[in-house]
């Protein structure tokens, strides 16, 4: 990254750690806004070692909130994912706490905005299926899918940053922005990709891996109950900023009642043809597969 970011004049390279509050006060200094996406996000191994998801995702959080507060800075954007709604895992119990605790902080700064974003799987993501994918087709050997049944919700690295953006620009203190995103059918992405190399891999199912979901949810009902719809997103807000413990002990919502969550087994739903789109959408993708082809 030091090398990579040389000779640009509005990007600084900085060596910390979000474990260690003196070194995000350091890099946050006269900074006017953070976009929060430091995390442990590969559930896999934060089933293994979760006390690491506590330190980073949660403690992680509080220290560049923190941060924030302590140096002026104006406005504060946390990434977090669906895997933190009805988490079963512990990376997503530890997203899910990473998101009251950011809440819970915007409640009691005045100077600081605080706000978040909740988004579903990214398509260029490092050790995520995709790329596992490509290179198993490029390998030539068996695609694995863990249930070509399974659903998830899929975004382009430009969509997750127009969220990050219209979260900064549109968001209040304590707000959640989700997107009204697509879902796929696991099946139907390695499909896809095979047929975007011109491959004939076999796919063989082998089962849901520790911590895994068969379908994704982005929000809540109990939350899409009261969130504002936006168009493109949803808005849930934090609702009163005082310390309100009437909403928690002594007062319902009759609303709730007729919520439904917004899932990946319900949402809008890419056909085939429309993945492929989407997928080839993707510079790495598109250049990887004309790569392959031009092998054969």
């Amino acid at each position: 990254m030091r090398k990579l970011f040389r000779g640009n004049d509005k990007v600084q390279f900085y060596l910390g750690d979000v474990r260690d509050l003196s070194s995000v006060k350091n890099a946050v200094s006269g900074v006017d806004v953070i976009f929060h996406a430091a995390t442990l996000k590969q559930v896999s191994s934060c089933e293994l070692f979760p006390m690491e998801a506590v330190k980073t995702n949660i403690i992680g959080t509080d220290n560049v909130l923190t941060a924030a507060i302590e140096e002026g800075v104006k406005k504060v954007v946390c990434l977090s994912s669906d895997k933190g709604v009805y988490p079963v895992n512990a990376m997503g119990a530890s997203k899910e706490m990473m998101e009251k605790v950011f809440i819970a902080r915007s409640r009691t700064t005045q100077n600081s905005l605080i706000c978040g974003t909740r988004s579903g799987n990214l398509i260029c993501r490092h050790n995520a299926v995709i790329p596992l994918f490509i290179e198993q087709i490029k390998a030539g050997e068996q695609v694995t899918v863990t249930d070509p049944s399974m659903t998830r919700f899929l975004m382009s690295l430009d969509e997750a940053l127009d969220l990050a953006i219209f979260a900064c620009d549109c968001g209040s203190s304590g707000d959640i922005i989700v997107p009204k995103a697509s879902a796929v059918r696991v099946g139907d992405l390695a499909q896809a990709l095979i047929e975007i190399f011109g491959a004939k891999c076999p796919v063989k199912t082998i089962g849901a891996l520790r911590g895994e979901k068969f379908h994704e949810t982005l929000l809540a009902k109990e939350e899409l109950a009261r969130a504002k719809d936006m168009g493109r997103f949803f808005i849930v807000p934090a609702g009163t900023k005082d310390l309100n413990y009437e909403q928690y002990f002594t007062k319902g919502d009759a609303c709730l009642a007729v919520a439904a969550d917004y899932s990946s087994s319900t949402a809008p739903r890419l056909n085939l043809e429309e993945l492929k789109l989407k997928l080839l959408a993707q510079d790495f993708i598109a250049k990887a597969a004309a790569e392959f082809k031009g092998r054969k």
